[in-house]
């Protein structure tokens, strides 16, 4: 099978792509590209590896694992909508146990690095995961999905109250090694984002991935009955990425040295630089696999040459380009030219 591989430039007699260093850290995790999957829309990476090579981009992100085999909410669980999609899955999966043997034994044959989504229903189910990830080899980081019910307080969603946030943070930093990156993934349904990022920054988050789906609803006109079985659902797709980006601009401006995994309809490379000049380090690449299982692979090559053609020589120089201070100078001189005319 032949397979694309991504280079940090171009190769030899090749000028289509100008050399751009595109090494993103991600709390001392050196990664060959910014570039990742997005948890539950590649599952363990198998299914992309046959379109191009997995151990290219920066990681692959795996869908959400929970302690115990899940079967998932009844059909429909999907629904398509205005530039995006509507999901409700209910974090189907193999269980940890499974998950361990079966997929990430085969990511760390492969090569592959791996950020391991771990989700739970309690705050001691996500210590159990952490604990089990621990003595396993091939994570190269976790993923705290908190955007999940927290079945001991009423329903209410882990990322969506500061406390609960920092909680379930504080038993998977206790249960992991100690030099396990831990990044916390926020929902977007908040009134201020920012808070929650600073209650896992102090429960010890190493950084943040931001963001996860809007909730969402469909009425199917024909039924008159909500589409989904599970009513509400998860938005993704370019409709959020203006959500996205401005979660990511507000985090990055409150803290300026925080890893953040930028996420949230990304289809191209230009889109990409949207969440790197507004402070991502990295990105998660999601919906637009679906229908493009290469997408991870050429957005990648679009971000690369869409930095070059802006001047940068690293992915490094672009991050949180967009907060620089304003040219005072130019901005005057602008004024001067529209008064002369």
């Amino acid at each position: 099978m032949t397979r694309a591989l991504i280079s940090q430039g171009p190769m030899p007699g090749d000028s289509a792509v100008p050399f751009v260093d595109m090494t993103a850290d991600l709390a001392g995790v050196e990664l060959p590209s910014p570039v990742l999957t997005a948890s539950g829309c590649a599952a363990a990476g198998r299914e992309l590896d046959q379109f191009f090579d997995i151990t290219s981009i920066g990681a692959i992100v795996t869908k959400s694992v929970m302690l115990q085999p899940r079967s998932g909410r009844p059909t429909p669980r999907m629904a398509e909508t205005p530039s995006g999609m509507l999901n409700s899955i209910g974090l189907q999966g193999p269980g940890i146990d499974r998950f361990i043997d079966h997929d990430l034994a085969w990511l760390a044959d492969r090569g592959a690095r791996t950020v391991v989504s771990i989700a739970g229903g309690t705050v001691d189910e996500y210590a159990k995961l952490a604990a089990r990830l621990r003595i396993v080899r091939g994570v190269s980081a976790i993923e705290v999905n908190i955007s999940c019910p927290n079945v001991e307080d009423r329903g209410q969603v882990f990322a969506c109250d500061p406390n609960s946030a920092a909680s379930v943070i504080q038993a998977v930093k206790r249960h992991s090694d100690p030099r396990m990156p831990i990044f916390a993934k926020l929902s977007p349904d908040v009134t201020d984002i920012v808070s929650i990022a600073a209650s896992v920054v102090r429960a010890g988050a190493t950084g943040v991935s931001v963001i996860n789906t809007l909730l969402g609803m469909v009425i199917n006109a024909d039924t008159m009955r909500p589409h989904l079985a599970g009513v509400t659902g998860g938005l993704s797709g370019p409709a959020i990425r203006p959500v996205a980006v401005r979660c990511v601009w507000q985090i990055r401006q409150a803290f300026p040295d925080l890893p953040i995994i930028g996420m949230g309809g990304i289809r191209t490379g230009l889109d990409a630089l949207e969440f790197v000049l507004a402070g991502a380090n990295a990105v998660s690449v999601g919906t637009v696999v679906f229908h493009d299982p290469s997408a991870p692979l050429r957005i990648h090559e679009e971000l690369q040459r869409a930095l070059a053609e802006r001047g940068f020589g690293s992915l490094a120089d672009a991050v949180g380009y967009a907060h620089r201070p304003p040219d005072v100078t130019a901005e005057v001189d602008d004024d001067l030219d529209f008064i002369t005319e």
